[in-house]
């Protein structure tokens, strides 16, 4: 039996999972429009290929990646493309995001797919194939598959699937592991063969016996001789990557490492199957399994299309109508939907409708009494009161040095504090701060260097002018004939000493060349004047003809007066 560790901290809250777990996945039914985020990933946002009015197919990418961190966004069923604009997305910030808003048609109709044997072929396709398909995370991270299947740098040993689920009220992975086990361990295979791993750990809480059975069973089935199943004991957040691989391996990865420098990777065993879908039938990732509970009539798991709104989906469930609030994902790192017309996403695992019965507003905070109770339960063996006073004095280099960015926002620091403090709002907000003057430090940077560039380039072209500008000179007095340096005269006996013969034959030289100057000066104007022709003279009447002839000729008769009368001439006298 295999030996099993144990990670810092870790709290026990009411699971609530049975509510939604009486009945098997059914099949959303089709929403009257799809609103589908861009950003569905870490990375760059997806950029839109497809124009408003213009009719798309069922798995057809309207959104291709940008860049080498991203994902592609696909058509979740056929129909028109209504609009692309900014929308309300799920996000802590409540701000909107790029959307394209898709109405169905009704047809579901599919563009043409097919699967590759992935044993016959080159892992690079493997992996571009995931890309396209827009494979992501989906266990909350939705970070791209295709570069986490890629390690080139250390040996990976360990493929952990991760079955945990142990966040309160989620029961998707718990009913995906139930109901299609064997899909799920052949796209583990799939991971691990892109990996090169040794053995696949599939880690399942301890409170889900019918999909250990069903896991098991699957292993037996199919021969996986590289796969194992262990059940671990149920404690929040034992789902957290770094703490089931703990759990499972005893391998500690420290702050700023990451598991793959341990030879350890994870994936989500909903990102398993949807592996498995993208490879051997060539189905992007259009749904994806989502728990809808809470305050509802008939908690259940239902396979949804992304971009379906929420209200229409928790109205399948039937919402009750004192919900007074959407959360997406689990009570404890959940997010407060901005409306219940936000579409799901790739990171929808679950929708808890909300109710002051069900979550009483919070009591008000009170000073902190240092009891070190959320230093006891913090999962990445933090200080999160110091984190919190640092925070909370806007001391963000502080909570850098006291490891905020550890942090994984598990909430269990809040959820056993007596002071009610909502202490993972304060980390969110210093990690937003810090992420905002990274970005404005880094566009200074580039500012800076900008402008450096500039101010380099203006000197570099007055330095070349100037260049030109010698260049141009020095050609043109190599032109020039030389000027005969004249003979040296001998200075009077009375001459001024400061008369030297060196000062007088410079000044000579100085005159000549004056004199060259202008000789050539007086030389260009007679050509240019010899040359000149007068303008507008062309179709000229027969009366403009006569008129200039008459002004020609009174000229020429002024021009023969002059030349016959000298500068000093007198007007002759009369007697």
């Amino acid at each position: 039996m295999r030996q099993l560790f144990k990670f810092h901290g870790g709290v026990h809250p009411p699971t609530h999972k049975a509510e939604s777990t009486r009945t098997p996945i059914a099949q959303a039914k089709m929403p009257s429009r799809l609103v589908i985020p861009l950003h569905q990933h870490v990375g760059n946002r997806a950029v839109p290929v497809v124009q408003v009015g213009e009719r798309v197919l069922k798995g057809q990418i309207i959104g291709r990646p940008d860049g080498r961190l991203s994902s592609a966004v696909h058509a979740s069923t056929s129909g028109t493309v209504s609009a692309i604009d900014m929308q309300l997305v799920a996000h802590f910030s409540g701000l909107p995001d790029l959307c394209i808003t898709l109405i169905p048609d009704g047809r579901d109709e599919w563009i043409e797919h097919s699967g590759v044997d992935y044993k016959q072929t080159p892992h690079t396709e493997l992996r571009h194939l995931l890309r396209e398909a827009g494979v992501v995370g989906l266990g909350g991270a939705v970070f791209p598959s295709d570069l986490k299947s890629y390690s080139n740098k250390h040996k990976i040993k360990t493929l952990v699937l991760n079955g945990a689920e142990c966040e309160p009220y989620i029961t998707c992975d718990d009913l995906l592991m139930r109901e299609r086990a064997g899909d799920t361990l052949r796209g583990a295979e799939v991971l691990r063969e892109l990996l090169y791993a040794e053995e696949v750990l599939i880690g399942i809480e301890d409170n889900k016996p019918e999909a250990i059975a069903a896991m098991k069973k699957a292993v037996e089935q199919d021969g996986h001789q590289h796969m194992e199943v262990i059940a671990v004991p149920t404690l929040y957040p034992g789902g957290g990557a770094k703490q089931l691989i703990r759990v499972l391996t005893g391998i500690e990865v420290a702050a700023g490492v990451r598991s793959t420098e341990k030879g350890v990777q994870c994936f989500n065993v909903a990102t398993a199957w949807s592996t498995w879908r993208a490879i051997a039938h060539g189905e992007p990732l259009l749904s994806r399994i989502v728990t809808v509970t809470g305050n509802v009539e008939h908690a259940q798991n239902f396979e949804v299309l992304l971009g379906t709104p929420v209200e229409e989906l928790v109205a399948q469930a039937g919402s009750r109508p004192d919900t007074n609030r959407h959360i997406m994902g689990g009570p404890m790192m959940g997010v407060d939907l901005p409306s219940g017309q936000v579409g799901v996403t790739k990171a929808t695992n679950c929708i808890i409708e909300g109710s002051d019965k069900l979550f009483p507003p919070p009591a008000p905070a009170l000073p902190c009494i240092r009891c070190t109770r959320c230093a006891d339960v913090c999962p990445a063996d933090l200080q999160p009161q110091d984190l919190y006073w640092f925070a909370k004095s806007n001391n963000f280099g502080k909570t850098q040095e006291f490891h905020l960015f550890d942090c994984i926002e598990c909430g269990a620091c809040a959820y056993v504090c007596p002071s009610h403090i909502p202490l993972v709002q304060y980390y969110r907000y210093a990690k937003s701060e810090i992420w905002q003057r990274e970005r404005e430090a880094q566009s200074a940077e580039v500012a800076r260097e900008r402008h450096e560039y500039r101010q380099f380039r203006i000197e570099r072209e007055k330095q070349e002018k100037a260049e030109r500008l010698a260049q141009k000179e020095k050609a043109a007095l190599a032109a020039k004939p030389a000027v005969p340096a004249p003979l040296p005269v001998a200075a009077a006996p009375n001459a001024d000493p400061d008369d030297t013969l060196q000062m007088r034959v410079d000044a000579d030289v100085a005159k000549a060349n004056l004199q060259l100057r202008i000789d050539a000066a007086v030389a260009r104007a007679k050509e240019q004047a010899a040359t000149a022709k007068p303008r507008n003279t062309d179709a000229l009447t027969p009366a403009q003809q006569a008129e200039i002839a008459e002004i020609e000729a009174r000229r020429a008769k002024l021009r023969e007066m002059a030349s016959g009368a000298g500068a000093d001439d007198e007007p002759p006298k009369h007697n």
